[in-house]
């Protein structure tokens, strides 16, 4: 029987993928290394009791927005919420993009960003970081200027590398593009800057939007939560694009509990940072390339210890330590980047790390 063919501009693409194997200790996805407060399940499960299960969740999600408009100082009519930031991603793609519109990276960067741009018809443009990983002035309005892009992805501090953007690259990006000015700032807690700041101000820009997520610092990747702040203008929009009801009762009740254990999170966003600090200077110790994070990941390149990547990751893998491979990535010939998990977590792959490199 013959089979239906897939988009013509689908075939040549690859799925994202990230290995999932049974590891003792997995490094891999910059998870929170603990789950949420103990009171946290009692309070989702005595909410989660009152569900009228046969009815819709609300469909704009009133409550959440809410309480996240509280936590950042803005209104409910700059909030989005959606299943994970990379609806939020594809919400603002389908928006924003499609056919005959053009989506503009800095390369190495989190690889949804081209994936979700190019699955809504995009046309992807790639620029290219400095050796730090950084976006220069010149280059980002180069870019700017030679292709016009309908959307512009920052991710600060930027995945893989761990590396923030600077206020003056983002307002530089937003003064010069007549497109969307996407900054992704899942592992914004951990950073010295927030573009958010930047949509509480008087004369805020119409451009930008700044996505957030529950899955790092609030301890909920198994939820499958994020969100956006936003110019109220694009709101309307986005409901154009999204599907109805996308966002379930559950994922709502999750959301504004977690919210209930804010001053918890920053303890732990304090202690991860502290953790980072120490596998990195254990890293160094070791002879290893380590680039400076302000994320709950560290990147590092093993070429000075006479292994390559491919080689170590597999090393490591053999000691039951999963961490992720980056270095078929542009730019990242034998990268590594480890998440920073609990402190046993932490000795261990930095014990497994020693072994496989001697």
């Amino acid at each position: 029987m013959k089979r239906p063919l897939v988009r013509d501009d689908l075939r040549s693409m690859d799925g994202y993928h990230s290995p999932q194997v049974e590891v003792d200790v997995r490094l891999n996805t910059n998870e929170a290394p603990l789950a949420p407060p103990e009171e946290f399940q009692a309070a989702f499960l005595a909410e989660a009791a009152k569900v009228d299960w046969h009815r819709y969740p609300d469909r704009v999600a009133k409550a959440l927005r809410e309480e996240l408009a509280d936590l950042h100082g803005v209104e409910a009519e700059q909030i989005f919420v959606a299943n994970g930031s990379n609806e939020v991603l594809q919400t603002l793609c389908l928006t924003f993009g499609g056919h005959g519109r053009t989506a503009l990276t800095f390369e190495p960067t989190y690889a949804m960003y081209g994936q979700i741009a190019r699955t809504t018809q995009c046309r992807v443009v790639e620029a290219a970081r400095d050796e730090d990983f950084r976006i220069t002035e010149p280059v980002l309005e180069a870019a700017i200027e030679s292709e016009r892009p309908d959307l512009l992805f920052v991710c600060s501090p930027n995945n893989p590398t761990g590396t923030p953007e600077s206020r003056e690259v983002v307002e530089l990006a937003v003064a010069k593009s007549q497109g969307v000015v996407v900054v992704d700032e899942a592992y914004g807690q951990f950073a010295d800057f927030t573009a958010i700041e930047m949509l509480k101000q008087s004369e805020a820009p119409e451009s930008l939007v700044v996505t957030r997520t529950f899955s790092k610092t609030w301890s909920m990747a198994g939820v499958r939560l994020g969100y956006c702040v936003a110019p109220p203008w694009m709101l309307p929009e986005f409901e154009k694009v999204v599907l109805p009801y996308h966002l379930d009762s559950l994922k709502q009740i999750a959301g504004r509990i977690a919210l209930r254990f804010h001053d918890e999170m920053e303890e732990r966003v304090t202690q991860i940072s502290a953790e980072r600090q120490r596998i990195a200077t254990a890293l160094s110790g070791l002879g290893l390339k380590v680039f400076p994070s302000q994320a709950n990941f560290i990147m590092f390149r093993s070429t000075e210890c006479g292994v390559d990547g491919d080689e170590l990751w597999n090393r490591l893998l053999a000691k039951s330590v999963l961490v992720r491979n980056c270095s078929k990535w542009p730019g990242l010939a034998d990268c590594l980047r480890v998440t920073v998990g609990t402190a046993t977590e932490n000795n261990i792959f930095i014990e497994a790390l020693e072994g496989a490199i001697k």
